[in-house]
This record gives structure tokens, C-alpha cells and sequence, in this order.
């Protein structure tokens, strides 16, 4: 059975274009969200402070156009979202699973591993990748200038 625990949002071109750019948010700032309920009740909610910055990012992705999803660090995922994450295959991350690079538990027979691993992995691999194309620059560089 799938699971679908990556379930991203977007906003339709038209609600892009109904929704003003939200402003910079100043720490001194209050936010809060008002409901319509469709009986016409209105209720508003208050933002704490320390939500802001989430809340901005959300609104910030959502209104250029991107996809978002909502996570927890200690949620569990599958190795296919797991993936999807950190864009490699699903065979790959069962690899790394099995090596030990990324820990994990089995629920049933199904593998389970908490975001926060998948996202230590992803920072790990993503400074790999970061490592690698500098050291390619500078092999290119002393071919190029240095005729090696």
C-alpha cells in the first residue's frame, strides 16, 4: 500500500493573482487569521510571535508559485517519500537504509524513518554535492590555466 504522507498545496493562478504580496513582518508585529465559516461566523485566531517566520515562508512559496508541504521533524516517512526528499531513487535510499547512513524501523514489513534523519542525510549529501562541484572547478581551472 502507498502512503501519501507528502501531500503538497498549491495556489491556482487566480488565487495568485487575488492575494496581495505579503509584507516584510517586523518582530514587533501582531498577526492573526480570521475564519468565515460558510454559517457566517467569524472567528480570529492570534499567530504567536515565534510562528511568523513559518507562516511568512508558507505564504512567501505559496504565492510565487511553488508547492509546499507540511512536515514535522519527528514524523515518519516511507523510503519513497523519503526520495522524493532527497531526490535520489527509492532503491538508493533502501541502500542507505540497509548501510546504516540512514536509520530506520520496520512497521510491519514496511521501512519507517523519521524526517529529521532523512533531512540530516539530505544536509550531509547536499555538502558532499557541494564539495564535489568545487573540486571539479578546480580541476578544470588547472587544466585551463595550467595546462595539467
Amino acid at each position: 500500500m502507498t502512503s501519501h504522507i507528502l501531500q503538497f498545496a498549491r495556489l491556482s493562478d487566480r488565487d495568485r493573482k487575488a492575494v496581495e504580496p505579503l509584507p516584510k513582518l517586523a518582530e514587533s508585529d501582531h498577526v492573526e487569521l480570521r475564519v468565515r465559516r460558510e454559517d457566517g461566523q467569524v472567528q480570529t485566531l492570534a499567530v504567536p510571535p515565534s510562528a511568523l517566520p513559518a507562516v511568512e515562508a508558507l505564504l512567501s512559496h505559496l504565492l510565487s508559485g511553488g508547492r509546499v508541504a507540511v512536515l514535522t521533524e519527528d514524523q515518519e516517512v516511507s523510503p519513497n517519500d523519503a526520495s522524493g526528499i532527497l531526490g535520489i531513487s527509492r532503491p538508493l535510499v533502501v541502500h542507505r537504509m540497509d548501510i546504516g547512513e540512514l536509520p530506520f524501523r520496520y512497521v510491519g514489513k514496511h521501512r519507517r524513518t523519521k524526517l529529521k534523519d532523512v533531512l540530516t542525510l539530505k544536509a550531509k549529501l547536499d555538502a558532499r554535492q557541494k564539495a564535489l562541484e568545487a573540486l571539479a572547478e578546480d580541476t578544470e581551472d588547472l587544466i585551463v590555466n595550467h595546462g595539467l
